[in-house]
């Protein structure tokens, strides 16, 4: 079977580099995207080739890592492929469609948006101590990541969907006052101080640390991620290696790599009118949707102490903030 990544359009800038692409720059449970969706559809059909804009130079360097024996066809993409995917300014884009599970042996060509996330809701965790599963559905779901929250919302169904019990590394460290409430992955070298409570379904990515009297609830932690003492951190996806200060509240909130957080600082996810939170791309601003929204703060940000970014804000990469300011627009480097 040939499965064939097209070119999208998506709002997704501040989570990735200029040069990168949505599939190789983010990461589930440890694995760039692109690589996972492979390694979930491998699990349903029969994957021989895998045909990839010849733009996306990253992309392919890391399918030739991750799958040597799967051939790797790479073609000039103008972009018209996925136009249907695209959203308005006005309206998100759908968030999902079903792709339906070949018949066995029959040859087959599957296309989808490079940023896109392949799921089915009965298959088990995919993460390094999970234990794997074989059993399939007659369809897989494909979410189409437009926005950042899309993205964040197929988090939220990865986690309830695919970590579905405990698995705690042998080599985590775990205190004896601290609390497990649900499904959550804890990987290796991870260590969670005294009198925290964790709530899943959670992820915990290898070396990453939660300080005492921290609550972590419903969240994916990319791999050496720091919490401070007396957190609380909630629906959020943490890229990894970012570090958060203490007594920080961060909910419903994208942090991408390498971002450093203050102590006092946070991101406020709910209107005060209770109406859904505006995003701003361009000039414009969009509707998530949603009335539970954070921010998105793209890679290597800086935010000083008692800093509070405003429901729906956007800061660009590199970008800092200094000590006690309240975001309300977009912030720029």
């Amino acid at each position: 079977m040939k499965l064939t990544f097209r070119n999208a359009p998506h709002h997704l800038y501040p989570l990735i580099e200029s040069k990168e692409c949505p599939a190789s720059s983010l990461k589930l449970f440890g694995y760039p995207l692109i690589v996972r969706n492979i390694m979930m559809a491998q699990k349903f059909m029969s994957v021989d080739t895998i045909c990839l804009p010849d733009e996306f130079s990253d992309a392919s360097r890391l399918i030739q890592d991750y799958f040597p024996t799967i051939n790797l066809n790479e073609f000039c993409d103008d972009n018209r492929g996925f136009e249907k995917y695209a959203s308005t300014i006005s309206a998100p884009a759908p968030l999902n469609y079903q792709l339906a599970t070949p018949v066995q042996g029959q040859h087959s060509n599957f296309e989808i948006p490079i940023n896109s996330l392949i799921h089915n809701s009965s298959y088990s965790c995919m993460s390094h101590s999970a234990n794997h599963s074989n059993d399939s559905n007659t369809e897989l779901v494909v979410d189409v990541l437009t926005y950042p929250w899309d993205f964040l919302r197929a988090v939220q169904d990865v986690l309830h969907n695919e970590i579905t019990h405990t698995v705690i590394s042998p080599m985590a460290t775990v205190a004896k006052s601290s609390i497990i409430n649900g499904p959550c992955i804890i990987e290796d070298d991870v260590i969670i101080d005294d009198f925290c409570k964790i709530v899943g379904p959670l992820y915990i990515g290898s070396g990453s640390f939660i300080g005492m009297s921290s609550l972590i609830r419903k969240s994916m932690m990319g791999i050496n991620t720091r919490i401070g003492f007396n957190c609380e951190v909630a629906k959020t996806y943490f890229e990894g290696h970012d570090r958060i200060a203490h007594q920080n509240v961060i909910l419903d909130s994208i942090i991408g790599r390498n971002v450093w957080f203050g102590g006092y600082s946070g991101t406020a996810n709910v209107l005060l009118d209770r109406k859904n939170v505006r995003y701003q791309i361009d000039d414009n601003l969009v509707d998530t949707g949603t009335d539970h929204f954070g921010a998105v703060v793209g890679n290597n940000c800086t935010v000083g102490a008692s800093v509070i970014i405003l429901p729906g804000r956007q800061v660009q990469p590199n970008a800092i903030i200094q000590a006690g300011t309240i975001v309300g627009k977009k912030i720029t480097q």
